[in-house]
């Protein structure tokens, strides 16, 4: 029985570049989606790029481009990307649109109505230069609880407590430096603590398919009668990129209420172009069904905020949300300095086939939130043994014969061979595996079935049968089984290697395979075209070039380090030839600068947020520096030698250069110079200090 199923991946933030963490989610979501359009169900995959909030309108003002310039260009970078992947969506959209914006209205005003929307009166920080209210995000200090400096406005990452912003010692804004005031504000909040939505979600939680998620979600939930649900802020004040609030002038929406609205506002915009109903599909009802795939970090939006807001809205509420673990890169998180933080872009550039890193994540995922590991070398060796060993190697090992010796046509009385019986055997439990999402099980399941497969061609040895004329029958049963065991590998391996099936499916003279294809063999009715190698190798070079591509040189790369030269060449001759003619006015020895020289030097108040040795390194020490932005910078500075402990420098002011021009080095790009003194003959011990300004100065300030 067809079914009717709309499918989203959580919707990626339009202010940053996609990378392979990104893709876990991305790739569970499309092979189950892949694998439900084989079974003949109607299905449709959408997704949008987030697009509102702060930070989108801060990198904006960075880049000196408008909201909607920058997210209009995000989105072609994003799309480009999935593309590559082979991300099948039906409607890839922005939650920048007129669908959303009236969508999440709808929701509004239906909120309101059922008196679930309540106007407070709340103190919040207020940043006096900028003149903006702050996000948590954007507000630093001491913790209240530890006294850690330099934690965000929400929670403390050195002993994980969670607070007010209102509660941070000493605070100052990440966005200009100041210390911010306490200003009050009308806010919206919808009234999640309702007993309302409290009995729904209590309901709504027992139909989840992972049990950790309801259990997470009972936690949140606390005992009945006693629940711990807070009501939820949903509004922030001008300025602010985003949707305004009907009827509260300078009021938007919290980028979290319009984003998951940006399902519906994208599948809306697809059901105008396909000519749907959209009404069908997401009104109280509905026979559809409806399935998030998200990280397990999001959750409490997904499986809360979400399915209270549809419920009291008058949509329909989930089927279902299914949350997958993080991504590691060899047991550890992904770090730029070891260039394991791999953005989808640099996988393509360098060459790599995205089919191998769909293939390995899929081996990997299963039905739970575990966390999964991308081991480089498991991937080299895994991708090589089952994709070309194991897989592809069968065509290979019989087109060729049977091109040459039987005009490519296959033998209608070996496709009742035992070994395709028990190949075919093997799709009910394959598909089970694949709707469950448990992927590395089906995918197990089906290079056991390879397994078998070369071990009947080890077996029946056709190179051998070929030297024989009078072998010529068995040679041809021999090559037809490779043949139609190859296709029915295809076809479970279509949902995880779209593209390497396509090229499958014109070598064998095939339509399209759907899962019913299961047990409709190859015929001898149209010949098979000439084999062409359908994968490579995974090479140990490409896996090194794709680290070093995502991880910055210790030295400048060669062009680069030409052209300073050329260029330090070319000012040295200038140089001499202004000294000869005005020498009197300029003299190389005297060290007098204008005015104006000095102007030239952008020094800036910087707050140190963190510091660290640097392996491998006898000189240097990272810094991570405040200077008031809205992103902090990093620097490199040869001062380890005057600080053993780096650790003692976190939470101290010092200067810095800010208009230094970025310097490529190997673990990472220079952003700018600290300012530290030294003796004259450089041979004191430690011998270097950096320069540390009063505590009245605030990161971002210019120094005169």
């Amino acid at each position: 029985m067809s079914r009717r199923i709309l499918v989203t991946s959580a919707l990626p933030y339009a202010n940053g570049q996609i990378h392979i963490g990104h893709l876990v989610e991305y790739i569970q979501t499309d092979i189950w989606v892949r694998f439900m359009r084989m079974q003949g169900h109607e299905v449709y995959y959408v997704g949008a790029d987030d697009t509102h909030g702060t930070p989108v309108m801060l990198r904006a003002e960075k880049e000196g481009l408008t909201p909607k310039q920058l997210i209009e260009r995000v989105w072609t970078e994003h799309k480009r990307d999935f593309d590559s992947f082979n991300i099948s969506f039906d409607n890839y959209y922005s939650t920048d649109s007129e669908e959303n914006r009236e969508l999440s209205e709808n929701v509004y005003l239906a909120l309101k109505e059922q008196g679930l929307i309540e106007a407070r009166d709340i103190e919040q920080a207020y940043d006096p230069v900028k003149e903006m209210f702050l996000p948590d995000r954007f507000i630093k200090g001491e913790c209240p609880k530890c006294g850690a400096k330099d934690q965000y406005g929400d929670s403390c990452e050195v002993c994980g407590s969670t607070y007010a912003p209102t509660d941070l010692l000493n605070p100052y804004s990440v966005v200009s430096g100041a210390t911010p005031i306490r200003k009050t504000s009308t806010h919206y909040f919808f009234k999640l603590s309702d007993k309302r939505c409290e009995q729904f979600l209590r309901k709504w939680v027992s139909g989840l398919a992972q049990p950790e998620a309801a259990n997470k979600m009972k936690e949140w939930l606390g005992e009945d009668g006693e629940s711990t649900l807070a009501d939820w802020d949903i509004s922030r004040d001008a300025p602010y990129f985003g949707f305004e609030i009907p009827g509260a002038p300078g009021k938007y929406f919290y980028v979290w209420l319009d984003a998951p609205v940006g399902y519906y506002a994208s599948f809306k915009n697809l059901c105008a172009k396909r000519g749907l109903n959209f009404n069908e599909w997401v009104k109280p009802g509905s026979t559809t069904e409806q399935y998030h795939f998200i990280g397990k970090d999001i959750m409490y939006f997904h499986t809360l905020f979400w399915p209270a807001m549809l419920e009291f809205s008058g949509h329909r509420t989930p089927t279902n949300v299914y949350a997958h673990g993080f991504l590691t890169v060899d047991g550890q998180k992904m770090s730029k300095s070891r260039g394991t933080f791999i953005t989808a872009q640099s996988f393509i550039d360098t060459g790599l086939n995205p089919e191998w890193l769909r293939y390995y994540i899929g081996a990997k995922l299963g039905n739970t939130m575990e966390d999964l590991d991308l081991n480089l070398d498991d991937f080299i060796a895994r991708v090589n043994s089952d994709l070309v060993g194991k897989y592809v190697n069968i065509a290979s090992r019989a087109a060729g014969f049977l091109i040459k010796r039987f005009d490519g046509r296959v033998s209608a009385d070996a496709m009742n061979a035992p070994l395709l019986a028990q190949v075919r055997a093997a799709a009910p439990q394959i598909a089970a595996y694949y709707e469950g999402r448990e992927f590395g099980k089906a995918l197990r399941l089906v290079m056991e079935q390879a397994d078998a497969i070369n071990g009947y061609v080890d077996t029946v040895k056709p190179w051998d049968l070929a030297k024989d004329p009078a072998q010529a029958a068995a040679l041809h049963e021999a090559c037809s089984v490779c043949l139609e065991a190859f296709r029915l590998l295809t076809l479970y391996l279509k949902p995880v290697l779209p593209t390497t099936s396509q090229a499958v499916e014109q070598f064998l003279n095939i339509a399209p395979q759907t899962w019913q294809d299961v047990n409709r063999p190859l015929t001898a009715d149209a010949a098979i075209n000439a084999y062409k190698h359908l994968m490579t190798r995974v090479e140990g070079k490409q896996v090194e070039a794709l680290l070093a591509a995502n991880r910055d040189s210790l030295q400048a790369t060669a062009p680069a380090a030409d052209a300073a030269a050329a260029k330090g060449k070319d000012k040295a001759a200038k140089s001499e030839k202004s000294e000869k003619a005005d020498k009197a006015s300029e003299k190389a020895d005297d060290g007098i600068i204008t005015i104006d020289d000095f102007a030239r030097i952008d020094l800036r108040i910087a707050r140190i947020v963190d510091c660290k040795a640097v392996e491998g390194s006898d000189k240097l020490l990272q810094l991570t520096l405040d200077v008031g932005e809205a992103q902090t910078r990093n620097v490199f500075s040869g001062i380890k030698s005057a600080y053993p402990q780096p650790e003692v420098l976190v939470g101290k002011l010092t200067v810095m250069v800010a208009n230094l021009a970025p310097r490529k080095m190997k673990f990472g790009m220079s952003e700018g110079m600290v300012l530290a003194a030294s003796a004259a003959d450089g041979k004191a011990e430690p011998g270097i200090y950096i320069l540390e300004p009063h505590n009245g100065a605030k990161p971002g300030m210019r120094v005169k």
